[in-house]
């Protein structure tokens, strides 16, 4: 069962009751969306962050045996994966004012919210890269795969925007 399908079978009396005025539902589903889009993020925000350890490990290995010009791919890892971690947690949850442009819908929504979900195999990607044998390897399996990632992300931006 999905967050936003949780979130939808946990409403009390009162918010069911609310549900049943005319136009209030379809704002009250936007808003569910929005909430369940929002926790989806920070999970997935969550599962990326844990590359950090891996990524302090490599760096521990790499000072270790010496070889210090691979620290500046570490570095450069570490960078990317704070950018990705920052641009999905705080990723625009489809808010439009009223007097905006570009409006947010409903199917926008659901888009993006299907989206996110998506990005969980992205991050599984990175983990996996970063579970490579080789220090070198996995550093430069988590380079790419955070490029690739980033490269999804900015397909979410295009989606909210209209774009697509």
């Amino acid at each position: 069962m999905s967050i936003l399908d949780k979130a939808r079978a946990g409403q009390n009396f009162l918010e069911q009751l609310a549900n049943a005025i005319p136009g209030f539902k379809g704002y009250r589903d936007k808003e569910l969306r929005r909430d369940a889009d929002r926790l989806e993020r920070e999970h997935i925000a969550g599962q990326l962050e844990q590359c950090k350890k891996t990524l302090d490990q490599v760096s521990r290995d790499i000072t270790r045996s010496g070889s210090l010009d691979a620290m500046n791919d570490v570095e450069t890892a570490r960078k990317k994966l704070d950018k990705a971690v920052a641009r999905i947690r705080y990723a625009d949850r489809g808010y439009a004012g009223f007097f905006d442009a570009i409006k947010v819908d409903e199917q926008a929504l659901e888009r993006v919210y299907q989206f996110d979900l998506g990005l969980l195999s992205d991050v599984q990607a990175v983990r996996g890269a970063a579970q490579l044998g080789d220090a070198k390897a996995a550093v430069a399996g988590m380079n790419a795969s955070l490029d690739a990632l980033d490269t999804r992300l900015a397909d979410r931006e295009q989606i909210l925007s209209g774009i697509r």
